[in-house]
């Protein structure tokens, strides 16, 4: 079996026999298997290779396709198998991103930032989070993101300059422990943590509470009164739960007067699942 494509147009063919044909266009997904051919899985195969080719199977990735209402019951049925719904005069299909820690932390952000602020990735990694504060800063805002391997700096910095982000944040090479030299007091509208190990990279060079608990403790005199800092907590085999533990504890010893605090536990996932975790400032 192979797919070729041709312009628009995807054709299945078994050996050097076409046997069915598909087409996206603008979203809405067209599929035809030659009647001699159906109900033999083919009609699913190219769905499913279109789909994968579009961004429709990945679980990260919010995506809307849109296909005609099927004349027959088996149509309907292959339609349905790949979550097609009718609307109105037409089948479908809508995914969002399964839901995460760090989703959960950039939604909460998204929900109680304004653009114009300026904001702090204590932990830049390969930037994912950096590039996700400066498109929230936006053109009038400024994101300082840091990061204590070299590497993780290079590729965050890349990140923004192929996203169009580089005047908007930068990366550079410090000690997150040291947040507290990189910044005025009361000067930062957010401080996002995301800890644990780069991507990627070796999992014993870790962060760990020796160097993040002073992080904290910056990171709240950086912000400015309802400021927001957000930490992703992780714990397991390789890096134990010290950390965790240890910046629970930090939370959980804020004064109610100048902090509220949420640990916002997944409480059927496994006790080791990254721990989303906000501090507001009064």
């Amino acid at each position: 079996m192979q797919i070729r494509r041709e312009g628009p147009v995807w054709t299945l063919y078994k050996e050097k026999t076409p046997i069915g044909s598909a087409r996206l266009e603008e979203g809405a997904l067209w599929v035809e298997i030659d009647p001699a051919w159906r109900r033999r899985g083919y009609g699913s195969y190219l769905v499913k290779e279109l789909l994968r080719a579009h961004g429709g199977l990945d679980p990260k990735a919010e995506t809307r396709f849109t296909a005609p209402l099927p004349a027959d019951e088996a149509a309907r049925a292959l339609a349905a198998k790949f979550d097609f719904r009718p609307d109105g005069d037409k089948l479908v299909r809508r995914r969002v991103p399964d839901l995460s820690a760090v989703g959960l932390c950039h939604e909460f952000l998204t929900a109680h930032l304004a653009p114009g602020g300026f904001y702090i990735d204590a932990t830049c990694g390969n930037g994912h989070d950096t590039e996700f504060l400066c498109r929230l800063a936006g053109p009038s805002g400024r994101v300082l993101a840091l990061d204590i391997q070299l590497r993780a700096v290079e590729t965050t910095n890349a990140r923004l300059a192929a996203a169009g982000l580089g005047a908007v944040g930068r990366a550079v090479v410090a000690d997150h422990a040291r947040l507290g030299e990189l910044a005025a007091p009361g000067s930062a509208d957010c401080v996002l943590f995301n800890f644990g190990w780069l991507p990627g990279a070796d999992h014993q060079v870790h962060s760990t509470a020796a160097g993040s608990l002073p992080a904290l403790q910056a990171a709240l005199e950086l912000l400015k009164p309802r400021g927001i800092l957000a930490a992703v907590l992780y714990s397991g085999q390789v890096i134990g739960d010290g950390e965790k533990q240890a910046a629970l504890a930090f939370f959980r010893s804020l004064p109610l007067t100048r902090y509220t605090v949420l640990v916002c536990e997944f409480a059927n996932w496994a006790h080791t699942a990254p721990l989303p975790c906000f501090i507001l400032k009064r």
